[in-house]
């Protein structure tokens, strides 16, 4: 199984390579901002999906070397690295199902409804004089964020 640790900090040494931020990385190999920030705060796991998606944009990039960590980054042609075939284990129970590197990654419906409210006041000049404030998300430029909400008696 592979260690989301240590993932994260292979994929942290793929921006500084490439000197990208985290949403300029999901802008370029399509996925949502939202996926890279969940996955750089450990709240998901990667799929295979993104992993893909990272091999056909970024070429230097060795599959076993953002995985497991074997291997070189950028990579090298020259490496002949030998993976060990062992065969396959059967599944004793249905506890490990959905746990694995290649488990999906989820974004709620209120978090696509509040995406696209965003992005639709981008431009607009607001009036904040009689609203309340309700929530506060600081972005950081290492991909992360942290979301502030007021709390409400009603």
């Amino acid at each position: 199984m592979v260690n989301i640790d240590d993932f994260v900090k292979r994929l942290e040494t793929l921006l500084d390579y490439y000197g990208l931020n985290a949403s300029t990385f999901a802008d370029k190999i399509g996925v949502q901002r939202s996926s890279m920030s969940h996955l750089l705060s450990g709240r998901n796991k990667p799929s295979l999906d993104f992993v893909m998606k990272i091999l056909e944009v970024f070429p230097d990039v060795d599959l076993y070397w953002i995985l497991i960590g074997k291997g070189s980054f950028p990579k090298n042609n020259d490496d002949n690295l030998e993976i060990p075939v062992s065969s396959p284990t059967p599944i004793a129970s249905n506890e490990n199902i959905g746990t694995d590197l290649f488990s999906s990654v989820e974004t709620n419906e209120e978090e696509k409804k509040e995406i696209k409210k965003a992005s639709s006041l981008k431009n607009e000049n607001i009036n904040f004089e009689d609203d309340e404030i309700e929530k506060i998300v600081l972005f950081y430029k290492n991909g992360t964020f942290k979301t502030y909400s007021s709390y409400h008696k009603n």
